[in-house]
C-alpha cells in the first residue's frame, strides 16, 4: 500500500537533506514521540506503533527511512520534487501488504499527515 502527501513548499536538496536526520524525527513528526537514539544512518524512535530501529538513506532529491524490524517493512521518503509551476515536498510512505486492517490504514494516513504538518517547520530557514 501506498500513501502521499505533499506540501507547496520550496526546499533545496542539502538543506533537506541536513535537516532530516534520524536525531530530529520526532521535530518532523508529532506521531513520532521520542528518539532514542541516533547514530549517523541508524537508531532507535518510539512511535505509535511502539519501538523500532529506524535507517536513513540519503537520496536524490531527498532521503528514506525505514523500519527494518516493522512486520509490514514499513519506508517513506521525504523528497523535493522539480515541477514545473512551483516546487513541493512530496512525502511517500510504504508497506508491503496490499490489504490490511482499517485501523493500520488510518494510522498510516495519519502519519504520513503528521509529517505534512510537521515538516515545513522543520524545513524552515534558520
Amino acid at each position: 500500500m501506498e500513501f502521499f502527501a505533499s506540501i507547496p513548499i520550496g526546499c533545496d536538496e542539502t538543506r533537506l537533506q541536513r535537516r532530516l536526520q534520524i536525531a530530529s524525527l520526532a521535530q518532523g513528526c508529532s506521531l513520532i514521540q521520542r528518539v532514542l537514539s541516533a547514530e549517523n544512518e541508524r537508531g532507535e524512535i518510539f512511535c505509535l506503533w511502539g519501538q523500532f530501529e529506524v535507517r536513513r538513506e540519503a537520496l536524490r532529491c531527498g532521503v528514506r527511512f525505514s523500519l527494518p524490524g516493522c512486520p509490514n517493512a514499513l519506508a517513506w521518503t521525504i523528497t523535493r520534487q522539480e515541477l514545473e509551476q512551483e516546487p513541493e515536498i512530496l512525502i511517500h510512505c510504504t508497506i508491503n501488504q496490499q490489504r490490511e486492517d482499517p485501523d493500520f490504514v488510518a494510522s498510516l494516513q495519519q502519519f504520513v499527515e503528521a509529517w505534512r504538518d510537521g515538516l515545513p517547520a522543520l524545513l524552515s530557514p534558520a
